[in-house]
């Protein structure tokens, strides 16, 4: 159903304005993460350094930390629908910068990790993929505006599920991308995408709140809300233990980012293993639209302490030997479970945070969960290719780790995963033992469902459109 006109005004179908951002959302986080893949990818098969990617992919994380909380003030500031459009405008620039500054620049002073040239294009094509974090955290007011209470979880996981969709098309062609058609066409592909995605939301129209975050006493639109934020996190109890919770995904999160891709280039070639890890992450839709379809049960804190545990003793044994089949299945298993954590933590602060205050919490949210992941890649990286990738390769650590691990030549990054995920386990053990945890169960299931706004016709971008009262 679209939109209709009744006496001469506009009126816009929550379901399929929620739909249309969706769909439009995934495509944005397809094209960056499209080129953020194909960078890795690159610069690891241009360079053979793990610290290079893992010094990339860290910086990707930190930027995302310290951007998040400026992103959701923007998000609470401004009509969500203009906020996107904006997002989307500077990734397009960033990555046309990008584009002409890798056609100005030979090769093999671009791939010269001692020049500044393969930084630079690295910082400008983060900049852009950056930047896109600002949508995923207006989609998350959006379905707060256009779902019902008692629809939101499955929302969460439809949303999670598209992602999925994109991040398995995005393996898939960056490995391909970058094996046939090199960097510079990547680049051109992603500019592309990115403009055919802005096109689209040129043509959207979507409810809004009546009452901006601006217009409340004291909060001034041009400012980073920290302290509000943190203010409507404490008023909840154990809100801000649940971002925690969510955060212990993030803590592997940068040890994958480190070594996955180099671990799985040394099983497969580039373009293999683009295909392969596209394969794998059919999870992310498996996952997905379990949650869709089933939402997160009584106690969305439980089932995602449970999915962290599981996430863990994955990441502990899927490279355990050399073998394919077994890193494939255990990153399969392990994107089956992100939508839940995600929908988990979403699904909670969409129903216990106010509605004027969500996009703050949400950047608030991904800033420190964010800042694990290059906690962990920054001190992964160097400290496995100087010292524990030499140490597995002697004779003396090759003997004392192969009665566990095998043989093989990536054991040393096997080491780290095994490490890291027990690691991981026995965090999710602590935090479901702990007061605070109980504490944010009682809370969000005692809360009562906000009320559901009426729709109310006023003006979104020159258009008349249905709006949700709050």
């Amino acid at each position: 159903m679209g939109p209709t006109e009744t006496a001469g005004v506009v009126r816009t179908d929550p379901d399929r304005t929620f739909h249309h951002l969706l769909v439009n959302t995934a495509l944005a986080g397809l094209t960056t993460s499209y080129l953020w893949f194909g960078l890795t990818f690159w610069a690891y098969l241009q360079t053979r350094s793990v610290m290079a990617t893992g010094i990339i992919g860290g910086a990707y994380m930190l930027l995302v930390a310290f951007s998040s909380v400026f992103f959701g003030t923007l998000v609470d500031h401004h009509r969500k629908l203009p906020v996107m459009r904006f997002s989307s405008t500077v990734t397009l620039v960033a990555f046309t910068v990008a584009g002409l500054l890798y056609l100005a620049i030979p090769d093999e002073d671009m791939t010269d990790l001692t020049q500044p040239w393969f930084w630079t294009l690295s910082v400008i094509i983060l900049a852009g993929a950056v930047v896109e974090h600002m949508r995923n955290i207006a989609l998350s007011t959006c379905v707060t505006i256009l779902i019902p209470d008692e629809r939101r979880a499955n929302a969460n996981g439809l949303v999670g599920s598209v992602h999925g969709i994109a991040f398995i098309a995005t393996s898939v062609l960056s490995g391909l991308s970058i094996g046939l058609l090199g960097m510079g066409w990547t680049i051109v592909v992603a500019i592309g995408l990115i403009a055919v995605g802005l096109a689209h939301l040129a043509t959207l129209r979507m409810p809004q709140e009546v009452v901006p975050a601006a217009s409340e006493e004291g909060d001034a639109p041009g400012r980073i809300d920290l302290a509000g934020s943190l203010a409507v996190i404490r008023s909840a109890p154990g809100l801000l233990s649940l971002i925690f919770f969510a955060t212990f995904n993030n803590l592997i999160g940068g040890v994958y980012m480190a070594l996955m891709d180099p671990y799985g280039l040394e099983l497969f070639s580039v373009e293999m293993w683009g295909i392969v890890f596209g394969v794998a992450s059919t999870g992310f839709i498996v996952g997905g639209l379990v949650i869709a379809k089933t939402g997160l049960g009584a106690n969305p804190m439980r089932t995602l302490l449970l999915a962290v545990m599981v996430m863990g003793f994955l990441g502990a044994i899927f490279t355990i030997r050399e073998w394919a089949w077994l890193y494939v299945l255990g990153i399969f298993v392990y994107l089956c479970l992100i939508p839940a954590v995600e929908a988990a933590e979403q699904t909670v602060i969409q129903r216990v945070v106010p509605l004027r205050r969500q996009g703050r919490v949400f950047g608030l949210a991904m800033a420190v969960e964010s800042a694990a992941a290059p906690v962990t890649a920054f001190l992964i990286a160097p400290l496995a290719e100087f010292w524990i990738f030499p140490w597995v390769r002697s004779p003396e650590g090759r003997e004392s780790v192969a009665w566990l691990l095998g043989e093989g030549e990536a054991r040393g990054i096997a080491l780290v995963f095994l490490v890291a995920g027990l690691i991981m386990v026995a965090a999710a053990l602590l935090a479901m033992a702990s007061p605070a945890y109980r504490a944010l169960s009682r809370s969000y299931t005692s809360a009562a469902p906000p009320e559901d706004g009426s729709l109310e016709d006023l003006p979104d971008d020159g258009v008349p459109a249905a709006v949700v009262g709050r």
